[in-house]
């Protein structure tokens, strides 16, 4: 039997994937039930995941899902569905990220969108893998957890709310991997660079600064992301960082902002 021809447990392994009503999540959660994995589609709006599933080659293995993770009692509702829905959840991908704008820098971005970047990014992913690892470690079960980072956890992107939530959840990954890992539970980043997807509406001209010589798609990660959440294919890779950027972070190619007076 093919190794890359079953990387999943079809009968076993189960998902919840967050943001998956576009871009990054959306590409990974379709791959995922393309390999026959049930998956929970979750998204704060409800027609982006409906129009996911509607998109998927297995919609009758997506389980849809609707809030927001900004909120903690909603994050409890996506678990307690997931629950209901697949019984166990073995695999969990955060992808969800508020909208950022170009115009948030550091002297503009207000207090609520600081925050809301943080709660999305940093608490929720905290949150949803640790509930899901507890129940995991209960059942003696395994489970691979991926969270989507960014170049911009180590290089600066005018962003500060954005860049230093990133980098939480760099180091959240890695704090993960070293606790869950006697128990099987495997804890990896995939390092997006520029892709023209979901909240980044990426300018062509930045094309010159990437080796490959593209913009990056979603599913250029989807592929990346389903080899490192497969206990088949990456039994023996925890606490790492895959970037996946056509070699964009060989630069760095942001300025600093112009200020107004």
């Amino acid at each position: 039997m093919s190794l890359f021809g079953t990387p999943f447990d079809a009968v076993h392994d189960t998902a919840v994937v967050t943001g998956a009503g576009n871009g990054i999540g959306r590409a990974i959660a379709q791959a995922l039930v393309d390999e026959g994995v049930r998956t929970v589609f979750a998204d704060v709006s409800a027609e982006r995941v409906s129009a996911a599933i509607a998109a998927s080659s297995r919609p009758d293995l997506a389980v849809p899902w609707v809030g927001d993770l900004a909120n903690m009692q909603a994050c409890d509702a996506l678990l307690a569905t997931a629950y209901a829905a697949l019984g166990e959840v073995t695999h969990l991908v955060h992808s969800a990220s508020p909208p950022r704008r170009e115009a948030d820098h550091a002297f503009a971005v207000d207090r609520k969108t600081w925050q809301e970047m943080h709660a999305v990014n940093l608490d929720a992913g905290f949150h949803l893998a640790r509930e899901i690892a507890k129940r995991l470690i209960a059942a003696k079960r395994a489970g691979s957890f991926l969270f989507l980072t960014s170049l911009h956890a180590d290089t600066p992107r005018n962003l500060p709310h954005y860049s230093t939530a990133k980098a939480g959840m760099a180091i959240l990954v890695r704090e993960l991997a070293k606790t869950f890992g006697r128990y099987n539970i495997r804890v990896n980043a995939l390092v997006p660079g520029a892709i023209a997807a979901g909240g980044f509406v990426a300018d062509a001209s930045l094309a010159r600064h990437i080796p490959l010589g593209r913009l990056g798609q979603a599913e250029d990660l989807a592929p990346m992301a389903l080899a490192v959440l497969s206990n088949r294919i990456s039994a023996y890779v925890t606490g790492a960082a895959i970037v996946v950027d056509g070699g964009l972070s060989l630069t760095n190619w942001f300025e600093a902002p112009v200020l107004d007076a």
